[in-house]
């Protein structure tokens, strides 16, 4: 008998696998789990063997990420960072003291304020300048929609009254028409074009320092949700590659090729060629990404009907489509011909329509392939649309971190959508129910990377630490089992590797550690869990000691 590399013993250990979901103990060999069961395990212990007594720690599936972008994330981290408070003070704070560490740096870069933080998500660039005025300062909100300019920035990127608005995005304006210092959607480029280049190397430190912590958090892989240049930022397709080809990127990386919206199927072609040069290891670049809208608290997101104004009324603006919808349909159709896994952003229920109506073309045209397209967001859902994403085989990629009641929801979205349309938020228990498989993922750098404070929030509808009581819509709520499927099969069936998400004999061993069993304890606690262990291909990559 072949004696295992590694062997977990005094489990629980959760395989994810209807067939026999709790075990014990699990035994590794190579790259890939070779048994699973319970005591008769131990047998496969040799005297070269390493042995986990788990001690009653849970031992779980490697997390997976189904919409992240590590290597901005990793490169902010590096930057001012204003994310973690809301407080106007703080982040002002915290830029006057990065500003005066880097004397040297021509730009101010960095992000992460949040919306809820300024009377209608609107900050000044008077404010900026109240701190750093000589020197342009450039930071992007927590959502990545928008970004805060300095009156610097904006005259060194000429603009101005005279400006007109791009057609996706918007400048904010005063009342005379002078850009206030915040830019939405497109209109961020204005400005971002200027920032200075990140270099390679820039990138690659990036990429490690992002994956030390997505590591740290127990994630084995993820789906990088763009890779290309995007309003001023760098495409980190090189970086991937190069830390393929070095072998330090020991996470599973799928990319999603950024679909140009000013193109249109002209692209396609480079689209295909890119995918082959970017294949190497663990990384590879078989999707296609579509921004179809933009966000509900800029009034981007595509809605099918008007938002509201302060009053209540009905307002002109329905948002926007960033890919004209018939247009789209054709685009589509042609990816899945290749083979390509189209990655859509669609928040706005108009948006996650045009992007289904999309997908139901292809499948008329090209039959039922196994090209996994998925819907990343689904922040509103038209209850028409819920059963069509089992019917048409669309994956749900879920964000539940965003589904509980927070200012950024209670003050700049419902009133905004109205109460019929604000309960259309965020329906994963209506998207099961209707059979739609579910993926999971982050969109860090926008929100936390952390898979168990996203579970947390799928399954109890409220923030990590709440104490108020308001659930948020809890009919929407999922069962702990299902919320960890979706971070773990539902995002490894999305990102392409059919042999991990699962704990079976044959799987890739990627694993996770956590130092308590979460599904013994109170719903209300599974934030607190920690990630003690992570393994990729049983190799450890990731230890709290």
């Amino acid at each position: 008998m072949t004696k295992a590399d590694l062997v977990f013993t005094q489990g629980p250990v959760h395989t994810g696998d209807a067939a026999r979901t709790r075990a014990s103990s699990l035994a590794v060999t190579g790259e890939r789990i070779s048994a699973v069961g319970h005591d008769e395990v131990r047998e496969l212990i040799g005297p070269k063997t390493e042995v986990v007594d788990l001690r009653g720690k849970l031992l779980l599936p490697g997390f997976q990420d189904s919409h992240i972008h590590a290597v901005y994330g990793g490169l902010e981290l590096a930057e001012c960072d204003l994310s973690g408070t809301v407080g106007v003070d703080e982040y002002l704070r915290r830029l006057r003291e990065f500003a005066q560490a880097h004397p040297d740096s021509t730009w101010i870069t960095g992000g992460g304020w949040s919306l809820e933080s300024f009377e209608g998500g609107l900050p000044t660039r008077q404010l900026l300048d109240s701190v750093v005025p000589d020197r342009p300062v450039y930071l992007v909100n927590r959502d990545h929609h928008g970004a805060w300019a300095n009156t610097r920035a904006l005259e060194l990127a000429g603009v101005g009254r005279d400006t007109p608005d791009p057609d996706d995005g918007r400048i904010e304006r005063e009342a005379d028409g002078t850009p206030s210092g915040v830019l939405q959607e497109g209109a961020t480029g204005l400005v971002a074009r200027l920032v200075p280049e990140k270099t390679a190397a820039d990138r690659l430190d990036g990429l490690l320092r992002a994956q030390r912590l997505l590591h740290s958090l127990g994630i084995t892989g993820w789906q990088d949700a763009l890779l290309g240049v995007f309003n001023g930022q760098p495409d980190p397709s090189d970086a991937y590659l190069t830390a393929a080809r070095e072998g330090t990127l020991t996470a599973r990386v799928n990319g999603a090729l950024w679909w140009d919206r000013a193109r249109g199927a002209d692209q396609i072609p480079e689209l295909a060629s890119r995918r082959e040069k970017l294949a190497h290891g663990r990384f590879r670049a078989g999707s296609v990404k579509i921004m179809q809208d933009g966000i509900a608290e800029n009034f981007t997101a595509a809605m099918t009907t008007p938002y509201l104004d302060g009053c209540g009324c009905a307002t002109a603006n329905s948002g926007l489509s960033f890919v004209d919808p018939v247009a789209l349909r054709a685009y589509v159709t042609e990816l899945d011909a290749l083979d390509f896994q189209v990655h859509f952003h669609a928040l706005g229920d108009r948006a996650v329509r045009e992007a289904l109506d999309a997908v139901e073309a292809a499948r008329t045209a090209n039959g039922r392939r196994a090209t996994r397209h998925h819907l990343a967001h689904l922040q509103v859902v038209h209850p028409d649309d819920i059963p069509r994403f089992a019917a048409l085989g669309a994956i749900a990629n879920i964000q539940p971190l965003w589904a509980s009641h927070e200012p950024q929801m209670d003050e700049l979205t419902i009133p905004y959508l109205g109460a019929e349309r604000a309960a259309w938020q965020y329906p994963f228990g209506s998207l099961l129910r209707a059979g739609a498989t579910l993926a999971a993922g982050s969109d860090w750098s926008v929100s936390s990377p952390d898979p168990l404070a996203g579970i947390h929030v799928a399954v109890n509808r409220m923030q990590p630490g709440a104490t108020d009581g308001r659930v948020f819509l809890p009919e929407q709520r999922l069962d702990l089992a299902t919320a960890v499927a979706a971070y773990t099969a539902g995002s490894a069936h999305v990102n392409g590797t059919d042999d991990a998400g699962t704990l079976r004999p044959g799987h890739l061993a990627d694993l996770v550690v956590l130092d308590r069993d979460i599904f013994t304890g109170p719903a209300e606690e599974i934030h607190t869990a920690r990630v003690l262990q992570t393994y990729v291909g049983g190799a450890r990559v990731y230890s709290a000691s």
